[in-house]
């Protein structure tokens, strides 16, 4: 329903290259140019600058990016709003998670999905980004819903939803009076963390360097491949640890936990829908919708 050539152009305007353009929109060069040059006619203004270094916007292409931006939003929402209505959704949807993803996000979101739509047959399976990146390269999961970290070659990402890093530990313990702390105090304390290539690890490493302050310079007692893992053993030890606040928002609620602020550093995420270029489509388009709208409300 939507305007072909408004995704060409987003395309083209993101990569900056109209053969990456091609290939994730999977056209031809030549067709990716023919529809930038149908807009251009159709607006009557150049929307690319053209020379031998490649392309960049001008401040036409630029205006336009916004609003198509924009209206492909719109054009997806209301595809998602008449599917709703028409509740014609049916057919074998395969989604990988990332742990925190699988464990505290996905349950209500695939209880409200298939509640609604009754004609789908949905499996899951978990791991860290690494491996649901892996999974979604090798054709062994439709979607992904990962930490929106570093991003692998050869996939498409779309965001999902925001969440937040905190730092706990358990009320009762030997940091019971600890209220705030600042990142550079971070490598006082004993500390539980995620394994390599857990995304909540690449994350917590990015904020770090932003303060000058490496992984290896943090008091690591034990490495955990699990949120769950993490908030045991937080709650019988005096170790602190980097999670989620959404994975803590029961054991906060039972004082099984406490949130410490660190005064000069807020970590936020970004969980993003993963796919193959051009496979953004039917089924993994709707799932990822009602996701989003799902986890907004």
């Amino acid at each position: 329903m939507d305007d072909f050539r408004l995704k060409v152009f987003v395309s083209a305007a993101k990569n900056l290259n109209f053969s990456k353009c091609a290939e994730e929109m999977n056209i031809s060069q030549p067709a990716v140019s023919k529809h930038i040059n149908e807009l251009e006619n159709g607006f009557g203004v150049s929307l690319f600058n053209r020379s031998y270094n490649g392309v960049s916007l001008t401040k036409a292409g630029e205006i336009l990016l916004t609003h198509a931006e924009r209206l492909l939003q719109g054009y997806r929402e209301l595809e998602y709003e008449m599917g709703l209505m028409a509740n014609a959704v049916k057919g074998n949807l395969r989604i990988g998670a990332s742990t925190t993803a699988a464990q505290y996000l996905m349950p209500r979101i695939l209880a409200g999905f298939i509640g609604r739509f009754d004609g789908v047959a949905v499996s899951m399976k978990s791991g860290n980004s690494e491996n649901i990146e892996k999974w979604l390269s090798d054709g062994a999961i439709d979607l992904g819903i990962v930490e929106n970290t570093t991003r692998k070659a050869g996939l498409h990402y779309e965001h999902l939803l925001s969440d937040e890093l905190v730092l706990t530990v358990k009320p009762d313990g030997r940091f019971r009076n600890l209220e705030s702390i600042t990142a550079e105090r971070l490598k006082e304390l004993p500390m539980a963390l995620r394994e390599s290539g857990s995304g909540t690890r690449e994350i917590i490493a990015a904020y770090l360097s932003g303060q000058g302050i490496g992984i290896q310079d943090l008091d690591v007692i034990i490495e955990l491949d699990s949120t769950e893992a993490i908030k045991s053993f937080i709650m019988e030890s005096d170790c602190a640890a980097i999670v989620s606040v959404i994975a803590i928002r029961d054991e906060i609620r039972d004082g099984k936990l406490k949130i410490v602020d660190i005064g000069d550093m807020e970590m936020e995420r970004e969980f993003a829908s993963v796919f193959r270029p051009g496979e953004m489509t039917g089924l993994r388009e709707k799932f990822h919708l009602f996701a989003k709208h799902f986890a907004r409300d």
